[in-house]
């Protein structure tokens, strides 16, 4: 069976399966940003804090994946549970460094600027530090989206489906198409995603520097 051929007879599959990753990741990304965005802050406000929530972030990436599935697998159980959580511990250093790096990189002189208007520290964050950092935390959860999608293959040995369904059944029955089907599949939704978010970076850094 040629390639195309396989793709034409598991494209309702294909669809599915699709789906399911993207879900996994949007998920996954989503609760990452609403964790790893308040923490960068944090870390720029209170450097004490930073070497330990930065220490902890990184220790989660040395873990190997499989490891982090099984881990997390004993007290949430088969499926979509522990794979989202496991994908939000891999998502969350790229999204709090470059929070804390964006708001670090706020020229001074603004800063006194809002200062000097009578802003207040929340009101200089919310309407100063952080649209100027908005580009640089972008760049970081286009980092954490990219991530996310591949290993969120791994998803689909803990009964959570995606993309993965065709790689390992694949390596099970020796189907080279189904490998390759799922290996495409994810690097294309890799891509797209992105493309798509740096897009939306480079957009917001030209209105910036327009204002």
């Amino acid at each position: 069976m040629t390639f195309l051929r396989y793709i034409a007879d598991t494209r309702g599959e294909l669809l599915v399966k699709t789906l399911q990753h993207l879900m996994l990741t949007g998920c996954a990304a989503g609760a990452a940003v609403l964790i790893g965005v308040p923490l960068g802050i944090l870390i720029a406000r209170r450097r004490a804090l930073r070497g330990f929530v930065l220490g902890v972030s990184g220790v989660v990436q040395t873990v190997p994946s499989v490891a982090m599935l099984a881990l997390l697998m004993i007290p949430l159980g088969l499926g979509a549970r522990p794979a989202v959580a496991a994908l939000v511990l891999y998502a969350l250093l790229p999204i709090i460094v470059n929070t804390h790096a964006g708001l670090n990189g706020v020229d001074r002189n603004v800063l006194e600027a809002a200062d000097g208007l009578g802003f207040t520290r929340r009101q200089r964050l919310w309407m100063v530090e952080l649209p100027l950092a908005t580009p640089v935390i972008i760049a970081g959860i286009r980092t954490s989206a990219v991530i996310t999608v591949g290993i969120a293959t791994l998803s689909a040995l803990i009964g959570a489906g995606g993309l993965g369904d065709f790689i390992f059944r694949g390596l099970a029955t020796g189907n080279r198409n189904a490998i390759a089907l799922g290996v495409l599949a994810a690097s294309a939704m890799a891509l797209l995603l992105g493309y798509g978010i740096g897009f939306l970076e480079t957009r917001l850094k030209r209105r910036l520097h327009q204002a």
